[in-house]
């Protein structure tokens, strides 16, 4: 049977303001992406998502990002490899901390917003984190997009790798997600997401907004977790990739 992991990055509520329904798409995904502090959450939050995530049975993973709590880390900025290796490490290290006060472990990390998109494309940034997290734990998983920087660097050092797809995201002709500041960048219907999910699931392939069709490969699926209808698309993708006779699990348990 054909397996995927289905992820959402969740954690993301700071102090007293609450983000995303954590509580209700926990249940739903296999596996978490939790904040750690620099873009958003904060220790308190760390630790009540580390334990909802125990206690439904999913798996945890790390979602550092750049120090932008205003701008979410949607921002791009000017970090050097160094720097970013060091973030990366910091962030990686204060929530395997709280995985093994729960009595568990991490599976994977997955940076988040600028970082995550600025190492796609930019091979030092790409190996700074890709070294972050192999030196942390070797036996980390690292989630990024196919074809990426962030994939070759991982796989040059030895880490496992994850590649990741979007359901509610769309794409550039060069594989890469839609900016987004620009229209079309995020996909709010959710029949055209569950279109585009089982399009690259079962067939390796998604269509970008210029509709060029291009292939991917699709080992675990992002549901953002502080989108409207996260809820919505979770249970619905879920439905159709059960309905398809797709299974879905976590990444570490049929990754190699």
């Amino acid at each position: 049977m054909m397996k995927v992991d289905l992820n959402s990055d969740l954690g993301e509520s700071f102090g007293a303001y609450k983000i995303g329904m954590d509580d209700k798409v926990l249940p739903l995904v296999t596996s978490a992406n939790i904040a750690c502090g620099f873009h958003a959450g904060d220790p308190s939050v760390m630790k009540k998502t580390v334990d909802l995530a125990v206690k439904s049975g999913v798996a945890l993973g790390a979602h550092p990002g750049y120090p932008d709590l205003v701008g979410f880390g949607r921002r791009k900025m000017a970090v050097s490899p160094s720097d970013a290796y060091a973030m990366v490490v910091y962030q990686v290290g204060a929530l395997a901390a709280f995985a093994k006060a729960a009595g568990t472990r991490l599976q994977h990390v997955k940076p988040h917003g600028a970082m995550y998109n600025m190492a796609a494309k930019d091979a030092k940034l790409a190996e700074a984190i890709a070294q972050a997290v192999y030196d942390v734990d070797k036996d980390l998983i690292l989630y990024a997009q196919g074809g990426t920087e962030s994939i070759k660097a991982a796989e040059k050092i030895g880490l496992r790798v994850a590649c990741e797809v979007f359901a509610d995201r769309s794409y550039q002709d060069d594989g890469t997600l839609t900016p987004r500041g620009l229209p079309g960048a995020m996909i709010t219907d959710e029949d055209k997401s569950i279109a585009q999910v089982l399009s690259m699931v079962l067939d390796g392939k998604v269509t970008a907004l210029s509709g060029k069709v291009i292939p991917v490969r699709a080992d675990s699926i992002c549901v953002h977790g502080d989108g409207e209808k996260a809820l919505l698309f979770t249970q619905k993708i879920r439905r159709a990739l059960a309905d398809h006779g797709v299974e879905i699990a976590a990444s570490g348990t049929f990754l190699k």
